[in-house]
């Protein structure tokens, strides 16, 4: 992974925060640490970060919280570290939106691994962002997030509206379903996606059963192929 990629490194445990530190400065990344939730949320402000290692129990705001808020607003992957291995705290922590899970004590090798993982996943950005999509006799405008079958509007819900852009944004990307959900159903389910696909069909494709433009990858998520 290049020095492109900054992580914020979220722990109440200040030996952690700097072994943390350092080993991934060590191995290409940029690092900011913060302290808590209140002291992340302050840095976030004024820095885009590319991945959070998030600690689960903290004194203050707890992770899950932390990490249920931010995904309200934020799509950034979250690692989520903690002392509990417990089948439901790993749940709860995957519920919460949480991209991957690592159990405390962990390798740092293992950490590394697992934050470029999340990375590898992660859509490649395109060179230049298209202005439209066309899907046969439909045309979404990416810019003012219309979609329109001639002269004709056809109405979009706002998650419908977010997925139709993620995807048209970057045509022939495959997105994974967890991916998606960060983005179109913060908090819910990837049956939310599944449902949310399914409506797009039924107002883009000329079968929906047999879709041509918005296809599943088996095993690996969902594809817009535009026209």
């Amino acid at each position: 992974m290049d020095g492109d990629k900054h992580i914020l490194v979220v722990d109440d445990d200040g030996r952690l925060r700097s072994l943390l530190h350092k080993y991934l400065t060590e191995n290409g990344f940029r690092v900011t640490a913060a302290a808590d939730a209140a002291d992340a949320r302050g840095k976030m402000q004024s820095i885009a970060f590319d991945l959070v290692v998030l600690d689960l129990m903290m004194p203050g705001e707890h992770g899950i919280d932390f990490a249920q808020s931010l995904r309200v607003t934020n799509s950034v992957p979250i690692l989520m570290l903690t002392a509990m291995g417990e089948s439901d705290d790993r749940i709860s922590g995957l519920e919460a939106g949480a991209d991957d899970y690592l159990t405390k004590p962990f390798e740092p090798r293992e950490l590394l691994l697992r934050i470029n993982n999340i990375f590898r996943r992660l859509p490649v950005e395109p060179a230049e962002v298209p202005v439209e999509a066309r899907l046969g006799d439909v045309v979404f405008d990416i810019g003012r997030q219309e979609l329109r079958r001639g002269s004709a509007h056809i109405a979009l819900t706002s998650s419908e509206c977010r997925l139709l852009k993620l995807l048209a944004e970057r045509p022939g990307a495959v997105f994974a379903r967890e991916a998606l959900m960060r983005i179109v159903a913060p908090g819910g389910g990837a049956r939310t996606v599944d449902v949310q696909v399914n409506r797009l069909r039924q107002k883009i494709e000329p079968d929906p059963k047999i879709p041509r433009y918005l296809q599943t990858v088996r095993g690996q998520g969902y594809i817009l192929r535009p026209d």
